[in-house]
């Protein structure tokens, strides 16, 4: 729908921040945002944009289904189909139960039955939980503590139909038949591969330990450098051995994946799964933050790999910020569109809690094509925001939102409850939001508001309107570059968001997204 703006140059001023009317329209816009199929037989990565780090996949016959880490996002555990390895649609979120923050999960089946082994991170404390269904579209059972305070675990079945778990450090741990508990304590099998010292890493931080079975070998592979810090931390490593207790042969050409200079597209490359994709080519699935974009996350890439003679496997030697040639197999409808008009539950499809609690699950409901969000603390460092992940390097996004008694509503870019930026506003002010902090601004006109951001390649405009056609705009223009896990932290993204704090509810309609050009 067009943008109609008036041609005027006055100043609003009242307090600390005036309000500015605009004299010319934004770019124009799309929802059509990233998408991997370029349509001509090959893909670019990443396959999943934003924010889906730590990937998981699992070979089902001719399916494939993903899931990644979650944090704290409430619904998390969001689990993706594709049959050609390059479109994915969305099935639906496998956790509900807050166990804290979610890390690096392991989506496999065995004997007909789903699992999912994942840690969850809360108040200091690490523990691995395991969910399982009957069927991939749920529904997930409650999460079982395996009483495991290691991280990262990953799925075995040795010949004899014993199952393990591999965790962080290298550590192995013989699981029940069920796979829903331990036999005996983990110990050490493997010490990992060790890089040049000169290397510039984060740390060597052994992780995310992934068994793929092929031929004479299990292949284990892991994640070391750690997952952020310089350009050139994260790596995939590759080691093989005919037991899953050992001992473990390191690979002739690891690393398999590392970002070998900040020059590149694509930063600290690691946390990878190996495994057989279409029509007999294998490939490796892992994660990395885009140069110049550390605030979308870490996303997830696809690169195919080669065997050796001698049986190893090894990068087919695509770079990753070029196009690639497309696995065969049909697409599904890939993704879904961010604009959401309120008429259909989308909650863990699209929208999630940050750090959503079992109660919030009663907050929301859907009426008129509107949704109704209970207030909740009183701003949005404590309300638990409703974010999506987003994969553009420009967007925006816009909403109509009314407030009853002392409520207060806003439109963010939130990265966690410290660091965020955007506008909101109750029945008397307009809220400023900046570096996490909450200022009080300019006298709201109304009780019901259209809000609008900008995010041009991280740089932030927020604009107000009280009937959706003609927009001001705060003059405080806001960098979110910084707003990443190097400067917080938590391994998290900068997201759109609704907020609504204080007292009573919050009415949203009409929510709107659209990717802007690339300049």
């Amino acid at each position: 729908m067009p943008t109609r703006l008036p041609h005027l140059s006055f100043v609003i001023c009242h307090l600390a921040f005036p309000l500015l009317a605009l004299a010319a329209p934004p770019t124009a816009a799309s929802e059509h945002h990233r998408h991997a199929d370029l349509g001509n037989g090959s893909y670019l990565n990443p396959i999943l944009p934003g924010d889906h780090p730590d990937p998981s996949i699992l070979k089902d016959g001719d399916d494939y289904y993903l899931t990644n880490s979650s944090f704290d996002s409430y619904p998390g555990l969001l689990i993706w189909h594709s049959k050609d390895l390059v479109n994915w649609e969305p099935v639906g979120p496998a956790l509900r139960k807050n166990v804290g923050s979610v890390w690096a999960p392991d989506l496999t089946k065995f004997n007909g039955k789903y699992y999912i082994y994942f840690p969850g991170v809360k108040d200091g404390r690490h523990d691995n939980y395991v969910i399982t269904a009957d069927n991939i579209h749920g529904p997930w059972s409650d999460p079982i503590d395996l009483h495991l305070s290691e991280i990262d675990p990953g799925h075995a079945v040795s010949p004899d139909g014993h199952r393990f778990l591999f965790l962080s450090g290298g550590d192995l741990v013989p699981l029940a038949d069920d796979g829903l508990s331990t036999t005996a304590k983990p110990r050490k099998v493997y010490n990992g591969w060790k890089y040049p010292d000169d290397w510039i890493v984060e740390s060597f931080s052994l992780e995310g330990p992934k068994v793929t079975h092929h031929g004479d070998y299990y292949y284990l592979t892991v994640a070391e450098g750690g997952t952020a810090g310089p350009p050139t931390s994260h790596m995939v490593v590759s080691a093989r051995s005919k037991s899953l207790e050992g001992p473990w042969e390191n690979s002739p050409y690891n690393p398999i994946i590392h970002t070998q200079s900040r020059d590149e597209k694509w930063w600290s490359k690691g946390h990878a799964t190996l495994f057989e994709g279409p029509a007999g080519q294998w490939y490796i699935v892992y994660h990395a933050y885009e140069n110049g974009f550390y605030t979308l996350g870490r996303q997830t890439l696809l690169e195919p790999v080669t065997w050796t003679d001698d049986g190893w496997f090894k990068s087919a030697g695509y770079d990753p910020a070029k196009p690639i040639p497309k696995p065969q197999g049909p697409a599904v409808p890939n993704g879904f569109a961010f604009s959401d008009d309120f008429s259909t539950n989308k909650m863990g499809l699209q929208w999630s809690f940050y750090k959503g609690s079992d109660t919030d699950a009663q907050r929301f409901r859907y009426q008129n094509s509107s949704l109704i969000l209970q207030a909740k603390g009183d701003s949005p460092a404590n309300c638990s925001p409703l974010t999506f992940i987003t994969g553009d390097h420009s967007y925006q996004v816009q909403v109509e939102a009314e407030v009853s008694d002392n409520a207060k509503a806003g439109l963010l870019l939130f990265y966690d409850d410290r660091l965020y930026a955007g506008l909101g506003f109750d029945k008397s002010h307009f809220f400023m939001h900046r570096y996490g902090a909450d200022r009080t601004s300019a006298r709201a006109p109304s009780s019901s508001l259209h809000l609008r951001l900008i995010n041009d390649r991280n740089i932030l405009s927020m604009f107000s309107s009280t009937d959706g056609i003609t927009w001001t705009r705060f003059p405080t223009g806001i960098n979110v570059s910084t707003y990443n896990h190097n400067t917080r932290g938590d391994f998290l993204s900068l997201r759109p968001a609704l907020y609504a704090a204080g007292q009573g509810q919050v009415t949203f309609k009409n929510f709107q997204y659209d990717a802007l050009p690339t300049k």
